[in-house]
């Protein structure tokens, strides 16, 4: 293994793109377009190396535009229904639509307009203009005529243009060839048998998918191991055969991170690190007039920087200029903290709740792929700032079609497995709907409907006093507020534990032992609320508990922390324990409830969201899950 040298600076995202780009340019790399000659009817999405001319007229003769009687509009003047005008077979012909016009005729006449006396007279009752009806010579395109100019990104109906205007085969730039080189000795293919340690090498294929939307193509290499010596004789052969090298991984300052030295060694390393999160080992450089980028291992810190760097990068060498995403402003509904000294790129989730939109933070790890999934959208925190308050006003760069957003139910508060299956039945049966959901626990959904942030709360908060589910708290922290009180089910909780439970863990009273680790919900959540009413029942205080302080934000995570032997057990549903086959001891059943906000209680939306949940279809797949009650789901259970 090579010996490698510690190379990484952090410099702001716009000098780093000057830098790249700037030295791209002068090496000529965006004049250097190759051309090819392609089939007209391969070409959507190509680029045309040169203007496109007309080389025939559409149409290319005189043509009925209606079905009709082609004649010359002078013999029919002074027609009308008191004086009608007969022509004899030879002043007239029957033409269809698309027929050449015959001679001596200038105009058509449509055929519900014309009074067949026999198959050699007919009667008119209105006369004729010249050039009625008739599609002349050129009317869609003239010989010679510009269809599209060079430079233009071809569309379906561009296409249709440059058919008829006569061409076949025509002149387009050759599409940029990327090569990509993943790396990582932990890296299996997708499929592949996992072990503790391994890694689903899928970044290569998000990369090809990203090229073919930018109009490039791409040639995925064998997965290397970290091997300084193999990478570098990789990267030589790629840049043989393709217009530049896209290495993933391998780009941090860590012992098995050589592409930065493998670049500086082939050629020219123009920058090691941008001080951006996530995407700051970003690597860029230039290798035998080829740009060779090293893009982190990481899934969001890999499409970032694509996103940042490779996505201007081929569209320039394919002469196109980089269009940036729609923008709008949202209000934010959490604080969210970040460094000074980094430019920060928020995945969000977005909602119109009334007039405003409103933004709230998704999980920030740059290893989670599922949130560019669930993304709406990318607020950026500049470098100089320490984060955003609550309440503020920002800039959200959008991912999905504005009217989606518009189009989208958000209910905020507590996390259950049933708000993702009505999602889905709901994107199914209306596809023009989302329902967007954020896990902030039951007390963080009451206070979202209180600041407006939200249409509805999930939450399944027991009253101690009364015993009664979620409106206590519903009068006491919204009573300015008129709420829809709707049961989406009953469920059970209990204990999640591993398979077979080794540690023969049988109620809560187990959790003070000492041999037992716990997770927890976070605070506000109506687990953790109800865990607190049972330790306090049973007088444990929770500081003789292991791991009551370490939270997850839903079900499916504690059930994963379980599942991955980080913890012996944790508070949760039934349905989470059975998604990762883990078994269930259950303490206490529980409903749970979907609180809307009366004026949006009508919406249509919401209207069908509530048609979707009432619908026995969900009903049935929310049984299947195990562990629900559904014998009130979807009725109202109160108002205010």
């Amino acid at each position: 293994m090579k010996k490698k040298d510690i190379y990484l600076d952090a410099i702001p995202l716009e000098e780093a793109k000057s830098i790249f780009f700037g030295e791209l340019e002068r090496a000529g790399i965006f004049s250097k377009k190759s051309v090819e000659e392609i089939n007209v009817s391969e070409s959507l999405g190509r680029i045309t190396a040169e203007p496109i001319f007309a080389r025939i007229s559409s149409p290319h003769y005189n043509a009925a535009a209606v079905d009709g009687i082609a004649v010359l509009s002078e013999r029919t003047y002074g027609a009308s229904e008191t004086t009608p005008v007969i022509l004899s077979k030879g002043e007239f012909e029957v033409v269809d639509t698309g027929d050449p016009l015959p001679p001596n005729t200038d105009s058509v006449i449509m055929m519900e307009d014309v009074n067949f006396i026999s198959d050699e007279k007919v009667e008119i009752i209105f006369p004729a203009l010249p050039w009625q009806n008739v599609r002349l010579i050129g009317e869609d395109v003239v010989a010679t005529e510009l269809i599209v100019p060079e430079n233009h990104r071809l569309r379906p109906q561009d296409i249709g243009a440059i058919l008829a205007g006569g061409h076949v085969n025509i002149k387009v730039y050759k599409k940029p060839v990327f090569a990509i080189i993943p790396t990582g000795t932990e890296l299996v293919n997708p499929g592949e048998e996992l072990k503790p340690g391994d890694i689903i090498e899928y970044n290569s294929k998000v990369f090809k998918a990203l090229l073919a939307e930018w109009g490039a193509e791409a040639l995925i290499f064998e997965k290397h191991k970290d091997d300084y010596y193999r990478i570098k004789e990789t990267v030589e052969k790629a840049l043989k055969i393709a217009d530049g090298v896209i290495i993933n991984a391998g780009s941090s300052a860590g012992r098995e991170d050589f592409t930065a030295n493998i670049i500086k060694d082939l050629g020219k390393l123009l920058v090691h690190g941008v001080s951006i999160k996530p995407g700051k080992p970003v690597i860029l450089g230039l290798v035998e007039n080829k740009p060779v980028l090293g893009i982190p291992g990481y899934p969001v810190s890999a499409f970032l920087t694509m996103e940042l760097f490779a996505k201007p990068l081929v569209l320039r060498m394919q002469g196109q200029s980089f269009t940036e995403r729609e923008k709008i402003r949202a209000i934010c509904t959490r604080r969210i903290v970040s460094s000074i000294g980094s430019e920060e790129f928020i995945r969000v989730k977005i909602g119109k709740i009334g007039d405003e939109f409103v933004v709230s933070p998704l999980h920030r790890g740059a290893g989670t792929i599922t949130s560019l999934v669930r993304a709406d959208g990318i607020l950026r925190i500049p470098a100089n700032k320490e984060g955003i308050d609550a309440g503020d006003c920002v800039e959200v760069e959008l991912l999905k079609d504005k009217k989606e957003i518009e189009n989208t139910v958000v209910i905020i508060g507590s996390h259950d497995v049933a708000i993702d299956i009505l999602a889905n039945e709901v994107k199914r049966r209306y596809p023009e709907i989302n329902l967007s959901s954020a896990n902030v626990g039951s007390m963080g959904g009451i206070m979202a409907l209180k600041r407006k942030e939200a249409h509805a709360a999930g939450m399944h908060l027991l009253d101690v006093d009364t015993g009664e589910y979620n409106i206590p708290y519903i009068r006491r922290y919204l009573k300015d507020e008129k709420i829809v009180l709707v049961n989406l089910a009953f469920r059970e909780q209990g204990l999640i534990v591993m398979k077979g439970n080794p540690k023969n863990i049988k109620g809560i009273e187990d959790l003070k032992r000492k041999d037992i680790t716990f997770v927890n919900r976070q605070k506000g959540a109506g687990t953790r609320l109800l865990l607190d009413l049972k330790l306090k029942q049973l007088n444990i205080s929770p500081e003789e508990i292991k791991g009551y302080d370490r939270e997850e934000f839903t079900h499916l995570a504690v059930a994963a922390q379980v599942a991955g032997g980080t913890a012996d057990c944790g508070l949760g549903i039934l349905s989470a324990a059975k998604a990762l086959d883990l078994d269930f001891i259950p303490v206490s059943p529980e409903r749970y409830d979907l609180a809307i906000l009366y004026e949006y209680f009508e919406m249509e939306a919401v209207q069908k969201v509530l048609e979707v949940l009432r619908s026995s279809e969900f009903k049935e797949k929310l049984k299947a899950l195990g562990g629900y009650d559904t014998s009130l789901t979807g009725e109202i259970i109160g108002g205010d």
